[in-house]
C-alpha cells in the first residue's frame, strides 16, 4: 500500500534540500553566465567543516551550519576573484570557463580527500524520530524544511526590498544595462559567490547530517541541482523554488513506480531528467521565462 503522506513528507525534505543547494548556483549562474562545477566542492566543503562540532557525540549542529556557511563564503569568494575574474575579464570563452570550474574542483575535492580522507565518515548525531500516523519525521528534516523555507522568505525580501538584490535582478536581466546605471558589477558578484557558497556548505551540513559525508558528496547531487536551476529558469530564484518542489515530488513519488515495476531505485534520477526535458521541450529557457 502506498502510503502518500510519507511520500509527500519525503518530497518536500528532498525539495528543501535542493532549494538551500541550488539558490547559490541559479544566481552566481544568471550573473556569471556559465556553470561552476566547482559548486559541488562547496556543498563538500560545508560537510566537512561540520565535522569540527559533530565528529563526537553532543557537538552544536548551529555552529557546524554557522562555520560551514563562513568558509564556504571565503572559499567561494576566493574562487570567484582569483580564478573565474581574470578568466572573464580577458572574455574567456563558455568552454574555457567551464574547463576551469571542472579544474578547480578536482583540485577542491582531492585536496578534501587528502586532509580528510577518503572513507566515508558520519556525524555523531542521534536525531529524534515522530511519528504524526503513519508519517515519519525527525527533527532533523523539520529543522531542514524550516530553514529552507525561511531561506526563501528572507531571500524574496532581500531581492525585493534592498538595493543589493535589486541589483543582482538587475545584473542578472540585463548586465549591459545595469553596467550604464552604475551598479558596481563586480562587487554584486563577488558577494553573491559568497552567500551562494554558503547557503550550499549549509545544504552539505544537512545532507551529511542524513547520510554520510565523503569527498564525493557534492559531486553526486551536482547533476539534479543543475537540472532545478534549468528547469526553473536560470538566475531565477522563484522559478527554482517551483522546480524544486516538481524535482522532488518526481524523485520520490519515482521511487514507489520504479520498485512497483521490479526496477531499481537508482533510476530515481532518470524520471527527473525526462521531466526536466519534456519541460525544456515545450519551453526551452525553463519555467520562470
Amino acid at each position: 500500500m502506498i502510503d502518500t503522506g510519507q511520500i509527500l513528507v519525503n518530497s518536500l525534505v528532498t525539495s528543501s534540500l535542493y532549494l538551500l543547494a541550488g539558490t547559490g548556483l541559479t544566481l552566481t549562474y544568471g550573473l556569471s553566465r556559465f556553470p561552476n562545477f566547482a559548486y559541488a566542492e562547496f556543498i563538500t566543503i560545508g560537510a566537512y567543516c561540520g565535522l569540527f562540532f559533530l565528529a563526537k557525540p553532543g557537538g552544536f549542529f548551529l555552529l557546524a551550519l554557522v562555520l560551514g556557511f563562513l568558509i564556504a563564503a571565503l572559499v567561494g569568494a576566493s574562487s570567484y576573484s582569483l580564478v573565474f575574474r581574470p578568466l572573464v575579464e580577458r572574455k574567456t570563452s563558455l568552454i574555457h570557463l567551464m574547463v576551469a570550474s571542472i579544474a578547480l574542483g578536482y583540485v577542491l575535492r582531492h585536496s578534501i580527500g587528502e586532509g580528510w580522507g577518503w572513507a566515508t565518515k558520519s556525524y555523531q548525531l542521534m536525531w529524534p524520530v515522530y511519528n504524526i500516523g503513519h508519517v515519519r519525521i525527525t527533527l532533523l528534516w523539520i529543522i531542514l524544511i524550516a530553514t529552507a523555507v525561511l531561506a526563501a522568505v528572507v531571500l524574496h525580501f532581500f531581492l525585493t526590498r534592498t538595493r543589493t538584490g535589486k541589483a543582482i535582478r538587475a545584473i542578472a536581466s540585463n548586465p549591459d544595462l545595469a553596467s550604464v546605471t552604475g551598479i558596481n558589477k563586480q562587487r554584486v558578484i563577488l558577494l553573491t559567490w559568497s552567500f551562494g557558497a554558503g547557503l550550499a556548505a549549509m545544504a552539505g551540513v544537512f545532507r551529511a547530517a542524513d547520510t554520510r559525508l565523503s569527498p564525493m558528496l557534492g559531486w553526486d547531487i551536482l547533476l539534479p541541482i543543475f537540472a532545478i536551476t534549468m528547469l526553473g529558469g536560470i538566475g531565477s530564484f522563484y522559478g527554482l523554488i517551483v522546480a524544486a518542489l516538481i524535482l522532488g515530488l518526481a524523485e520520490n513519488f519515482g521511487v514507489v513506480l520504479l520498485s512497483g515495476i521490479g526496477l531499481s531505485t537508482e533510476y530515481r534520477m532518470a524520471i527527473a531528467f525526462l521531466i526536466l526535458i519534456g519541460v525544456l521541450v515545450i519551453r526551452p529557457k525553463g519555467l520562470a521565462r
